[in-house]
């Protein structure tokens, strides 16, 4: 029984997606023999989302430090949120077998991590 492309890449798809720690398995196992454009586009899409999220909660986390407690829990909801809207868009992608670039940083995550997968 023949597995399509999109099929055999998709496990790696998902898991990109699920914190950092799942980008760098989702890289493991979209390697060398099992390497297929699918895993690869969502495995750029995740490791952009989970590391954009990741600098952004450090500068998000030191330049509101000044604000009161209140200011800070809405900012951390906005933040949180966007952050959600973007992950909930590329894992439907890749649950669904498709390629759709996130938005804002979609196109910015392909050709950063280009070399990479």
């Amino acid at each position: 029984m023949k597995i399509k492309k999109e099929r055999k890449g998709k496990s790696a798809a998902i898991v990109a997606y699920f914190t950092i720690f799942g980008s760098i398995l989702a890289l493991l196992l979209n390697s060398d023999e099992n390497k297929t454009d699918f895993g690869s586009f969502h495995v750029r899409q995740g490791l952009g989302i989970n590391l954009v999220f990741i600098f952004l909660g450090v500068v998000v986390n030191g330049i509101f430090d000044f604000l009161s407690e209140t200011q800070n829990i809405m900012v951390g909801f906005a933040f949180y949120l966007f952050y959600f809207i973007l992950w909930i868009y590329g894992f439907i992608a890749a649950v669904s077998g498709k390629k759709r670039e996130i938005p804002i940083i979609g196109n910015l995550s392909q050709k950063i991590f280009k070399n990479l997968t």
